[in-house]
């Protein structure tokens, strides 16, 4: 186009061509700060929608503390710390942003904010970076540093979170396509147009509501982690009976049962009387045996839950015996009769070789002893099992007891086995079946899971049937970014041997990509 002899008119046609290429590339640009500016704007409405999760967060998180305050107060306080040091800074940086546009006529009017002077003469003024340019990066450092020091004073929270926390907020200087080093500061900031520099400024408070979440959940999967610890656990001695005659051999079997000694009941009250001494989250009972005969312990469990008191009923009995004159009868899985499951039932009378029983939705199985009890359809919260036998001198022994009748415990759902919030890479995710659980439930029950919504960050909620990823949730997580938390929720599952029975709502699994 430059060499050679041209005529007027291929002359006319160059220039004319230059001044059209000229014309695209300032419409380019009059796009580009327009997509900094849309984006800005859809960080800003994804960062109200992250204050309400955590405020929320913190809401449900002060509630625990009303109902056990030895188990969540450490807990709170440490959120609380975590969630002040956020919010100071946030608000630094929206005081940032409001003098870098405080002359604009319209905020939204992107494509006027091409210029870079607003900021350099903040942050670069006469060549050199400001004191509010060091006053900046010390909020940054005051931030990172202090949220990173903070998760790395609770033990349960792997070191990988503070670690994540010093990454996203590293002020180091950087190195450019040049191999020119740089101040992190000049890198990010000297130089750029207004409206991208506000969008950075947009992302850093993200970057502070994505910390926040992802801090407030370790600290909750810390805690859970560390109440189902096996150092939780004791073996507690279950005799077959409560009473053995002279000479006999003790049978019996070892469970384990989980104490929480953080675990206070807002009131216990047994037989009449109400019981405060409490250790390790165990009630310790004492009174007198009484005379001899069969004996009640009844009372109950009262907690705080939300605005309510729960009450949990306490049925037991025992027996004051010179001789065998009373039924032990025995649960064999604890104290309580699930409805959805069949329930293994030992019923024995001491010195007897036959006994009689009955209840409602109560039958024989296998050897002598052995029943199972399935009460799903029974509408009352207690079921009474009655007895008989003749001992050996053939005089009638009858008794009759209470068991209480719950329903299977919340599921808990699952992504590859694993449940609550965990990490995984993008790859893994899409081939991994979501399944649900019920831990620390006695029996074992297989659950099917039927469907599930599968919701990715910034992106519309999918509805997924079965337990695996269709071909629009894998669209979905392909579209998401390293680092985003995925959120498996709404997961509808049945039982494999009962259908019909209605399951209560499945706890959701948020998994956060590694890649």
């Amino acid at each position: 186009m430059a060499g050679g002899k041209l005529s007027p008119r291929q002359k006319m046609i160059n220039l004319m061509y230059l001044v059209f290429i000229s014309m695209m590339a300032l419409n380019m640009s009059k796009e580009v700060l327009s997509a900094f500016g849309l984006m800005n704007e859809k960080l800003t409405e994804s960062n109200v929608i992250s204050t309400e999760r955590n405020t929320a967060f913190m809401a449900g998180l002060a509630e625990k503390v009303t109902e056990q305050p030895e188990k969540y107060t450490p807990l709170k306080e440490k959120a609380d710390q975590i969630s002040a040091l956020s919010n100071e800074f946030n608000a630094y940086i929206d005081q940032i942003k409001a003098e870098i546009t405080d002359g604009l006529s319209d905020a939204t009017d992107y494509e006027t904010m091409d210029k870079s002077l607003a900021l350099d003469e903040k942050f670069f003024k006469g060549g050199k970076n400001t004191p509010a340019a060091q006053e900046f990066v010390d909020n940054i450092s005051k931030y990172r540093d202090g949220v990173a020091a903070a998760i790395r004073e609770v033990k349960e929270v792997e070191d990988k979170v503070a670690e994540g926390i010093v990454q996203t907020f590293s002020t180091s200087d950087v190195k450019d396509r040049g191999g020119v080093t740089k101040k992190w500061l000049n890198y990010n900031f000297e130089g750029f147009p207004l409206v991208a520099s506000l969008t950075k400024l947009t992302q850093m408070q993200a970057d502070v509501k994505a910390t926040e979440s992802k801090v407030l959940s370790a600290l909750l999967a810390g805690q859970q982690a560390s109440e189902l610890s096996f150092s939780n656990y004791e073996a507690i001695v279950v005799p077959d009976k409560t009473a053995f005659f002279s000479g006999e051999k003790f049978k019996g079997r070892i469970v384990l049962g989980r104490f929480d000694a953080t675990l206070k009941p807002t009131k216990v009250v047994v037989n009449g009387k109400e019981q405060t001494e409490v250790k390790n989250g165990q009630i310790m009972l004492d009174f007198p045996a009484g005379n001899v005969g069969e004996r009640e312990v009844k009372g109950e469990l009262q907690f705080k839950e939300g605005d309510s008191i729960v009450s949990i009923p306490i049925q037991s009995s025992y027996a004051v015996i010179p001789r065998p004159n009373s039924a032990v009868i025995s649960a064999d899985k604890m104290n309580v009769v699930y409805r959805g499951v069949q329930n293994p039932m030992t019923i024995s009378i001491p010195g007897v070789p036959a006994v009689s029983a009955s209840a409602p939705g109560l039958r024989k199985s296998g050897g002598a002893g052995k029943y199972m009890m399935n009460v799903t359809s029974v509408k009352a919260r207690e079921v009474s099992i009655k007895v008989s036998g003749k001992l050996p001198n053939g005089t009638t022994v009858s008794d009759s007891k209470k068991f209480r009748i719950k329903g299977i415990p919340r599921p808990v759902g699952t992504v590859r086995g694993e449940d609550g919030s965990i990490k995984m890479a993008r790859n893994a995710l899409e081939i991994s079946s979501v399944g649900a659980i019920l831990p620390d439930f006695d029996f074992d029950i297989k659950l099917k899971v039927t469907g599930f919504k599968f919701k990715v960050e910034g992106q519309p909620t999918v509805r997924v049937p079965g337990g695996r990823l269709n071909a629009k949730a894998k669209s979905a997580l392909r579209k998401a970014k390293r680092g985003s938390s995925i959120q498996i929720i709404d997961i509808k599952a049945q039982l494999a041997t009962n259908s019909g029975y209605k399951l209560k709502k499945i706890s959701p699994v948020v998994v956060e990509l590694t890649n």
